[in-house]
């Protein structure tokens, strides 16, 4: 929180010397940018600024339009799984002042719906907007980098198992997305493992490349998460069936977690990142 607060601080500064009006919150996958962009919207609303969020996710093109990578899977990754087109003609109106009307991306159905949520800038909002291709310059074009401030949010791990042997920030950030996406996105375990090659082909296109254009780095992992995640995670890669390939890839993930032992969930606070992945939080997703 503390490191949160630092960051809003050196925003808010920034926002009173003419600058720093669109706030760009990057990462890959199951990073916890969400929650970090909501913590940091409580910090700077005690900045005297009055954060107003948006979401990448929501400008997802519909499923059918999604672009394909090489191995014929849908890219979500690319950025031209976004719809640029619309993405850049509500920033241009809320940056002129006028009302836009937000999508909402439906993860099960695979596609946008509206929701009725309106949002318009005034003199003292500050824009907050949150997805994979913050830092892509591609993204906000017709943004003057002056009024830009950039955040890289990652989950890198600093737990060894034993001497010779360190915890993987790839494996954290898929048990964070198995979770995820079974609880919330309709996604079983084996699709989820199924897709990770082509989300992490996908990242290292779209997303780490950029990481050097961050203003403020923050790094979301936790020292027991995996710990927390344990319980949860075996059930969910229980559902693998044998019979997969992907079968292999769930047996690892579960005989990994085995070197953990189980903390209940009941005490991780309601504001924590994690609650992004398990529920229950205080926060509306």
């Amino acid at each position: 929180t503390k490191y949160i607060g630092a960051i809003a601080d050196k925003i808010t500064e920034r926002y009173h010397d003419g600058g720093a009006r669109v706030v760009l919150i990057a990462g890959p996958s199951s990073s916890g940018k969400t929650t970090f962009t909501k913590r940091l919207a409580v910090q700077l609303l005690t900045n005297l600024l009055k954060p107003v969020m948006i979401s990448l996710d929501n400008y997802f093109v519909d499923r059918h339009h999604t672009p394909l990578d090489e191995s014929g899977d849908y890219d979500y990754e690319s950025l031209f799984a976004l719809d640029l087109e619309l993405f850049n003609e509500h920033l241009n109106k809320l940056i002129k002042g006028e009302e836009v009307e937000l999508p909402y991306y439906n993860f099960e159905r695979g596609e946008r719906e509206y929701r009725k949520e309106v949002i318009k800038l005034d003199s003292t909002s500050i824009l907050l907007i949150e997805g994979i291709h913050g830092l892509n310059p591609e993204l906000t074009r017709d943004v003057d980098p002056a009024m830009k401030y950039r955040i890289y949010v990652s989950a890198l791990t600093t737990l060894a198992i034993d001497d010779h042997n360190w915890v993987s920030t790839t494996d954290n950030r898929l048990l964070r997305r198995i979770i995820r996406d079974y609880k919330y996105r309709g996604t079983n375990a084996l699709e989820t493992i199924r897709r990770w090659p082509s989300v992490r082909r996908g990242e290292e296109k779209w997303i780490f490349p950029y990481q050097e254009n961050a203003d403020s780095m923050f790094n979301s992992s936790l020292l027991f998460e995996l710990g927390v995640m344990r319980d949860e995670a075996d059930k969910v890669l229980r559902s693998v069936p044998r019979d997969v390939p992907e079968y292999a890839e769930a047996y690892r993930l579960r005989k990994f977690l085995g070197y953990f032992s189980p903390i209940p969930s009941t005490l991780i606070p309601p504001n924590s990142l994690l609650r992004e992945f398990l529920g229950g939080s205080s926060f509306h997703y």
